[in-house]
């Protein structure tokens, strides 16, 4: 796939149809700028903050957007919470739609048929794979995001975090967290 995209690339820039800076500056902006720091301080806001967490529960597009984050793949949101008895995971059966606007651009492995099709025949096992073990207990829901609404997953706030800014917070949200196939990080984690 990459030495596709890069011949497609080439050749247009040959023909003078796109400008590489173009290019680069459009990756960019979804790689550093529109990417995963966006849902983190989303998390973040709403570990730190009840009445933005209860927004976001209940109106998650616009509490999103009340902090900037919209657009492009994220005119439609719903937050899934984790709790201590469910853990969310989130899944495109289709195709691959994702919220851009707070996640930045997908995983190859969230497009993959093999991620699309196992994560609702065996979530358990596809998260194994990704390295989390969660206890028997713990009931997994899968949720399909679609054209007409996509998830963002909050992950469990961590232990040892009270007294964290949200700045500290956001550093301990990944973006597969997000997705549900991670957990948020320990703060032994990032230090």
């Amino acid at each position: 796939m990459q030495a596709r995209v890069k011949a497609l690339e080439t050749l247009l820039t040959d023909k003078g149809l796109i400008d590489p800076a173009a290019i680069d500056a459009i990756v960019d902006t979804y790689e550093t700028k529109v990417g995963p720091r966006n849902g983190a301080k989303v998390v973040a806001k709403a570990w730190s903050d009840p009445a933005f967490a209860a927004w976001l529960k209940s109106d998650a597009t616009a509490a999103i957007a009340s902090l900037g984050f919209a657009g492009r793949q994220g005119e439609h949101m719903r937050a899934v919470f984790n709790t201590l008895e469910t853990h969310n995971m989130v899944v495109c059966t289709l195709c691959s739609c994702y919220p851009w606007a707070v996640l930045g651009l997908p995983p190859v492995w969230y497009k993959a048929p093999a991620y699309r099709s196992r994560a609702v025949i065996d979530p358990r096992g596809v998260l194994e794979e990704f390295g989390v073990a969660l206890p028997e207990g713990i009931k997994i829901r899968v949720w399909d995001s679609t054209a007409e609404l996509r998830y963002l997953v909050v992950p469990l706030r961590p232990v040892g975090t009270e007294g964290f800014s949200e700045e500290q917070l956001a550093d301990l949200v990944t973006r597969d967290a997000m997705i549900g196939t991670g957990l948020a990080l320990a703060p032994e984690d990032i230090r």
